[in-house]
């Protein structure tokens, strides 16, 4: 029987996120926090924007979480290459709003876990 584990969502900023992208790929697991700027409920997409730039989040499976326009929400999923226009879309399993984050702090954070994880690395490789 194939063992099946859920991957942490990679922190990312929607900046990040195209087609020549590390992160641009069927199936990985990503982290995203930007705002809400449209919903369906009718379909239960969403499309969130930060930076000038936006994605489509598909919430099928989040409940308990009232969706405004306009607020800011974090959302952990797997992302989805739509073909034949290779567009993609998150199909979130977990979302939280998370209005009141300061988001020029939040994109220095996940530059400084980065760096962090990258010195932690190498100072492993050394010893």
């Amino acid at each position: 029987m194939a063992k099946s584990q859920i991957e942490p969502g990679v922190p990312i900023t929607l900046q990040e996120l195209d087609p020549s992208s590390l992160f641009y790929k069927e199936g990985v697991s990503l982290r995203v926090t930007a705002m809400l700027r449209g919903y369906s409920v009718e379909t239960a997409v969403g499309v969130i924007e930060d930076g000038g730039r936006s994605l489509k989040i598909n919430t099928h499976n989040i409940r308990d979480v009232s969706f405004r326009v306009g607020s800011i929400y974090q959302f952990i999923g797997e992302l989805h290459i739509e073909q034949p226009n290779n567009e993609a879309i998150l199909q979130a399993r977990t979302g939280r709003n998370v209005d009141g984050i300061d988001m020029n702090l939040y994109r220095k954070t996940i530059e400084l876990l980065r760096q962090f994880l990258k010195e932690e690395d190498n100072s492993n490789m050394v010893e």
